[in-house]
């Protein structure tokens, strides 16, 4: 583990380094082709996971360098990401109770 010393620490400001390309918002997306039903969905989750992302950035700046960031920004995309994670979860719900009506049809 790499600490800090007394010259890297200024203040309330601390720099963080990103050691594996694979933490924080690098996320590998699939190629989404426009025209078919499937990349709908996943430009829409997609937009979704862009959403939790923006809002996890601004958090950890704010936490990193409380000066750089309005905290009403903050709120917004905190509130921005709650809806688009409950909707998506409201479409998944319903879209499991019709596959299972269909299913249970006699």
């Amino acid at each position: 583990m790499q600490l800090l010393n007394a010259q890297q620490v200024v203040g309330d400001v601390v720099r963080l380094a990103r050691t594996n390309p694979g933490h924080l918002d690098s996320a590998v997306r699939p190629e989404i082709e426009s025209g078919d039903f499937e990349g709908m969905v996943l430009r829409a989750l997609n937009g979704v996971s862009d959403l939790s992302l923006d809002a996890d950035r601004l958090a950890q700046q704010m936490i990193i360098n409380p000066d750089s960031v309005d905290p009403h920004d903050v709120t917004i995309a905190m509130a921005q990401a709650n809806l688009a994670v409950s909707l998506t979860k409201a479409v998944v719900d319903g879209a499991l109770q019709a596959y299972s009506s269909i299913i249970n049809m006699r």
